[in-house]
């Protein structure tokens, strides 16, 4: 076999490797982050931070909003630092366990 002959065959080669396994192996489903009846609002990271201000919190690290709207942070309230949530209505708590 001449150096053209395998440079040529080594593709058909490697794609009927491929097509000799499993499928399942292959491709793992894909997961949404949210359910399709999911209503995501149109609050902000800047919105949610602003709200923590105003309920006396600083140094506000907005981390992530989830599929029920409630925007997670970290934040220095009355010298200590905690996670907090702040609720689709402008309610700001502390994150509990």
């Amino acid at each position: 076999m001449t150096w053209r002959t395998r440079f040529l065959a080594a593709p058909a080669v490697a794609f009927a490797a491929l097509l000799a396994m499993p499928a399942a192996g292959l491709i793992s489903p894909a997961h949404a982050a949210c359910a399709p009846g999911d209503k995501i609002n149109a609050s902000t990271a800047e919105w949610a931070a602003e709200q923590a201000r105003e309920a006396g919190y600083s140094n506000i690290s907005m981390q992530r909003k989830g599929c029920d709207n409630y925007w997670h942070g970290i934040g220095s309230k009355d010298g200590q630092t905690g996670r907090f949530v702040v609720s689709p209505d402008g309610e700001v708590l502390p994150e509990g366990d």
